[in-house]
């Protein structure tokens, strides 16, 4: 690692490692059965492609959805742990739903609570991340952050895989072994994380007021439209696991297809943040999307191991590139005490983006195949490139990022 990456690690606060760490336990538990669910509804409840297509967008567009309330109500009260710590504990305690599920119906049920979890605490959560971290190296602490929370993302799928293997592939022995992570990771937030002192006491107000709203300035609002264009042109993951699953790779072991993702997204995530406190925004986004269309065409040209694992692979690098430095565009485009709001708003219109792409996917694969659904990856890329090309990014004053 270069020596100046270093240097930024050594600043980065402890504050922001133990949410990492926090990020990284919920997501070996999530992923646990993230990674299986697409394969446990298709072989064991007989779900279409379809039906997971629409689980799945219903599913994080709720997380998305939630946390404009939950970021609103953070910074309302000045209080931004108290919501991450239930937002995290709701996450935990959801988990057996899935062990217990014996029709989609219950499938839903799980995802919806899931993410209503994962909405409540992740606007609160970006938003105590940014209180923390010093303005000089966000980039690098949202790359951190990223990071650690994707590390999570593939030590999750493996342990599931070896769980398979152990226990005949028994789906829900793995979904009740991915209870302990998720109540590690709040036992860790609750006792690791001190929320910054205000210098002056809080006085509630309205967040979403007109005038507040006003506040936010156009920069962020154009961060808001390029983030949903984003969503739409990379839709649910479930479909890289189903595309896996058509190349014959034993059952047990497609997640590894998503672990093979998550550790490339793992070691890009803080290079790539730590370059962004220094780099134009708009060319590193640009980067993204080139990545992101070179994943579709990839996919879409065949289903053998070989092609699936250099597509999913190029998506990591993608989530690399543009997820950690989404974030730290809102935190720089937003004044302090609208952050959790601004945050929530984004990710508000992310979720929307979300359930249209996950739904669009599915049917494009039921109806006319696979590589259709890819193929619709690449224009909704093309889009958002054009729309980089009209107007670049600005940041919170103005200047061109």
């Amino acid at each position: 690692m270069p020596g100046m990456a270093k240097d930024a690690l050594t600043k980065i606060p402890k504050g922001v490692w133990v949410l990492g760490f926090v990020s990284l336990l919920m997501d070996i538990s999530s992923e646990m059965i993230h990674s299986l669910l697409p394969l446990f509804m298709v072989t064991v409840l007989g779900a279409s492609a379809l039906t997971v297509g629409i689980i799945e967008g219903i599913a994080e567009s709720t997380a998305l959805l939630v946390k404009v309330f939950s970021g609103v109500l953070s910074d309302y009260l000045g209080k931004r742990k108290v919501l991450a710590v239930f937002g995290y504990a709701l996450g935990a305690l959801t988990k057996p739903m899935f062990a217990l599920a014996s029709g989609v119906g219950m499938v839903l049920s799980a995802r919806f609570l899931d993410r209503v979890g994962k909405g409540i605490r992740g606007a609160p959560r970006d938003a105590l991340l940014s209180e923390i971290a010093p303005v000089e190296i966000r980039g690098a602490a949202f790359g951190l952050r990223q990071s650690l929370d994707t590390v999570g993302a593939f030590v999750g799928p493996l342990l599931g895989v070896g769980l398979m293997l152990l226990w005949a592939n028994d789906f829900r022995a793995v979904f009740w072994v991915a209870l302990i992570p998720g109540l590690l990771a709040v036992a860790l937030l609750v006792f690791g994380v001190h929320e910054p002192e205000r210098t002056e006491a809080h006085k509630p107000v309205n967040p979403i007021s007109r005038e507040n709203l006003q506040r936010l300035g156009a920069a962020y609002w154009w961060v808001v439209g390029i983030g949903a264009v984003f969503t739409l042109a990379r839709f649910s993951e479930a479909f890289l696991v189903l595309r896996a699953a058509q190349g014959g790779i034993p059952v047990a072991l497609v997640p590894l297809v998503m672990v093979a993702m998550n550790v490339i997204y793992a070691v890009s995530a803080y290079p790539f943040g730590k370059l962004s406190d220094g780099m134009s925004h708009t060319k590193l986004l640009a980067l993204g999307l080139a990545v992101l269309i070179a994943a579709d065409l990839v996919l879409a040209t065949n289903n053998h191991w070989i092609t699936v694992l250099l597509g999913v692979g190029l998506w990591g690098v993608h989530m690399g590139i543009t997820q950690g430095l989404l974030a730290r565009m809102v935190a720089d485009a937003t004044p302090a005490d609208l952050r959790g709001t601004a945050y929530g708003f984004f990710n508000l219109m992310s979720g929307l983006a979300m359930l249209v792409a996950s739904v669009l996917a599915g049917l494009l694969w039921d109806r006319f195949g696979a590589s259709y659904t890819f193929y619709a990856g690449v224009v909704f890329c093309v889009i958002a490139a054009l729309a980089l090309a009209w107007r670049p990014i600005m940041d919170g004053r103005g200047r061109a990022a």
